[in-house]
């Protein structure tokens, strides 16, 4: 688990699926999130669902990014988020995910329709950086005023 403070506005929790081992993209939404000013807590890969949960309750993010590449995602995220929003405690706690969700290779709406059903704030495809940076901004805007 590496934590780094910035003078960031917006507490980050970044964290790969429990099936996923992989660490660049990990490394670089870390990079990329305190680029833009704020702290950031990286879980790392495979981080079982308890895991990230009992991070939440104790660090309470503003936001908590879900990163894979494995193609496992989908269901390893829907483990997570029902994780997740069975605390009531994390209810109102800001969760994205994205990555190669699927190994399909297709980009496949009912899968992010199923995972914003579940309890999702937003999913991200493949190279959907700029949409993700503007849903950070905002957040972050959001926790200075």
């Amino acid at each position: 688990m590496n934590s780094t403070h910035a003078s960031g506005d917006l507490s980050v929790l970044v964290t790969g699926t429990s099936s996923d081992a992989h660490t660049w993209n990990l490394v670089f939404l870390q990079l990329m999130l305190e680029e833009m000013g704020h702290t950031v807590t990286n879980l790392g890969p495979c981080s079982p669902d308890e895991l990230v949960v009992r991070e939440c309750l104790d660090r309470r993010p503003g936001l908590v990014v879900v990163s894979s590449v494995n193609g496992h995602g989908f269901n390893d995220g829907l483990h997570l988020i029902k994780a997740l929003r069975a605390r009531p405690e994390l209810a109102r706690t800001k969760v994205v995910i994205g990555g190669k969700l699927s190994t399909d290779g297709l980009r496949n709406v009912g899968c992010a329709r199923q995972l914003t059903s579940e309890g999702y704030d937003a999913v991200f495809e493949n190279g959907e950086l700029g949409r993700f940076r503007a849903l950070v901004s905002g957040l972050g805007a959001r926790a200075v005023s």
